[in-house]
């Protein structure tokens, strides 16, 4: 592993990956890529010890997609993640960094989806495959997903898998690829079941230990505000109307989004300029310097072109977009909080970004806590305190005599008050700006990432939410077939995105299994379950009454609710707005938990 920083083209990778990799923003490799990148290269299996946010999926992704055979239409890179969220995170990275490869087509598959739509995207031909362990191994098994063509199989975050109960389907999907590939192995932890797949599948591997550097940011005020993506311009608007700042440096991902988010605000009144690697040395050093002068209140940059900026004023950092790894994160709010300053560093995420979120506080070591979004009363009292402040200043500075005379005149033709000549010209001067805002409407707020719910639970919400009605059903699958309440807890978050934390009492007996689950479950996640396999044995997963599974099965209505309001698991069972997490009975308590 090299001292210096090294670029990505000093690596060995081909022009067209290089170009895409610094369009993303990234300019030098990271360690883990630095010592990653030059075996697979060359053929290699690696077995890398690395975080989540070190930038592992570049590590594998860039060197393995530098051999994809753009002309063959079959699959030739295999990447198996734990969850879906991982899966679908991974896939968009692949499709990023082979934005210049013609032709490339790369695909998620996991549980929860619609299986049609795969089996047509499967069917039209993609050279990445990114999947979790048990839908890979159903499309394996049913020959719809053909894996002859098969260079290279990735396990992404390996002991995650063996933690929610995957790794015998791991090691059925490694049995069952052609031998003759390579195989990259990244794990956080190596427990002895990884061993035992590292020992067995992988040959001869280099080793790449890196371990992830504590980030301390002192004299930064972290925070995040979870948003649609569409509200994302609304809420920046918002918390700088509230914020006093003295200078402002917002990131976003794309150099066409610097252009877009800077004339937004500029049609807001701030002054704003887009500043990205298209752009001259010349034109980003004169913006830099309207920043200091505070002739900007605000720059909108991506990654690479905000490099090396050194701005005392800034006060804060907005990420409008999330950045890609946990680094970037670090070194973007280090633009604020300089010169012995204190400052701010704001994080906009939707709902499917809470990973990198939990990602970046264990990479700085401290939670990050949750910013609320101004109120229209808050904004309204702060355009109202703004406008008494200058109208103060008016009546200080300013000789009034004529216009006196002019409202005095106005008043008489009018036959109205000076005071209601006065408010009449109050909102002629606002009127593209209202003082007053209208009522917000009820909103349903974003779903909130579990480890926040928690800690607002700890603290003590006054909630009871011990009265949810739980469901019980049966699994064909039990102690005879080996498997573990981790095993079950794993298939049924996986196949249907139910959080964890909603799966109930699990009971373990010989030939079966029993688990609950809140009452009010949808059709579509109740027929996914039904094909779920566990332990590579169907589980024929039904509702534990003879009455309840018939309504499911024949008539397609849902069992009858005998709590009315209560949440639907996978979907708004998981809001934070109405209740709490419900209160797990108790039974066999999921292994790895």
């Amino acid at each position: 592993m090299t001292d210096q920083p090294l670029s990505f083209a000093e690596l060995g990778l081909p022009d067209a990956i290089v170009k895409a990799v610094a369009k993303v923003g990234y300019e030098q490799a990271s360690p883990i890529q630095a010592a990653s990148i030059p075996p697979l290269l060359k053929g290699k299996d690696i077995l890398g010890m690395a975080q989540t946010g070190t930038g592992k999926t570049a590590a594998f992704a860039l060197p393995l997609l530098s051999k994809v055979d753009v002309k063959l239409k079959q699959p030739q890179i295999l990447i198996l993640a734990p969850t879906r969220e991982l899966a679908i995170q991974v896939a968009e990275a692949c499709s990023r960094y082979a934005a210049n490869l013609k032709g490339f087509h790369v695909l998620p598959i996991y549980g929860g989806q619609d299986y049609g739509s795969q089996l047509r995207q499967l069917k039209r031909g993609a050279q990445v495959v990114v999947g979790t362990p048990g839908r890979v191994m159903d499309h394996m098994r049913r020959g719809t997903l053909k894996l002859d063509a098969l260079k290279a199989l990735v396990l992404d975050e390996a002991d995650e898998m063996l933690r929610m109960g995957f790794i015998d389907d791991v090691n059925w999907i490694l049995d069952n690829c052609p031998e003759d590939k390579q195989v990259a192995l990244f794990s956080a932890t190596m427990p002895k079941e990884i061993q035992r797949v590292t020992e067995q599948y992988l040959n001869d591997p280099v080793t790449v230990k890196i371990k992830a550097e504590t980030a301390t940011v002192e004299r930064i005020e972290q925070s995040y505000m979870q948003v649609r993506g569409h509200e994302k311009l609304e809420t920046l608007t918002r918390l700088l109307e509230v914020e006093p700042f003295t200078g402002v440096i917002i990131f976003v991902r794309t150099k066409n989004a610097t252009a877009e988010v800077a004339e937004k605000l500029e049609a807001r009144g701030y002054a704003s300029a887009a500043l990205n690697g298209d752009m001259s040395q010349q034109l980003r050093e004169r913006a830099i310097n309207r920043l200091k002068q505070q002739k900007l209140d605000i720059i909108v940059a991506t990654d690479v072109a905000a490099r090396g900026i050194d701005v005392a004023t800034v006060s804060h950092v907005i990420n409008y977009d999330i950045p890609y790894d946990s680094e970037a994160y670090v070194h973007r709010i280090g633009r604020t909080g300089r010169a012995g300053r204190s400052g701010k560093a704001v994080l906009f995420i939707t709902a499917k970004e809470t990973r990198m979120l939990r990602t970046i506080e264990r990479a700085i070591g401290q939670k990050i806590d949750k910013h609320r979004l101004p109120s229209s009363a808050e904004i309204s009292q702060q355009r109202t305190d703004q406008f008494k402040e200058q109208l103060q200043s008016v009546l200080e500075n300013e000789t009034l005599d004529f216009f006196q005379d002019l409202v005095s005149q106005c008043s008489d033709q009018f036959e109205r008050s000076g005071s209601e000549i006065a408010a009449a010209l109050a909102f002629m001067a606002q009127k593209d700006r209202p003082l007053q805002l209208p009522e917000e409407k009820p909103r349903r707020e974003p779903r909130e990432p579990r480890e926040k719910k928690d800690k607002k639970k700890r603290q003590g919400s006054g909630e009871d939410t011990s009265n949810v009605t739980w469901i019980n059903y049966r699994l064909d699958v039990g102690r005879e077939h080996g498997v573990r309440p981790g095993d079950i807890v794993g298939a049924i978050a996986n196949e249907a995105g139910i959080d964890s934390d909603y799966i109930g009492r699990i009971n373990l007996h010989g030939d079966h299994s029993t688990v609950d689950l809140p009452e009010g479950m949808p059709k579509e996640i109740f027929q996914q379950l039904r094909k779920m396999r566990i332990r590579q044995q169907p589980s024929n997963f039904s509702r534990n009454d003879e009455a309840g599974e018939s309504q499911h099965e024949k008539s397609g209505s849902k069992p009858e609710r005998k709590n009315k309001g209560k949440k639907k698991p996978g979907k708004a069972a998981n809001s934070d707005k109405r209740q709490g997490k419900p209160k797990r009975p108790k039974g066999d308590s999921p292994k790895g938990k």
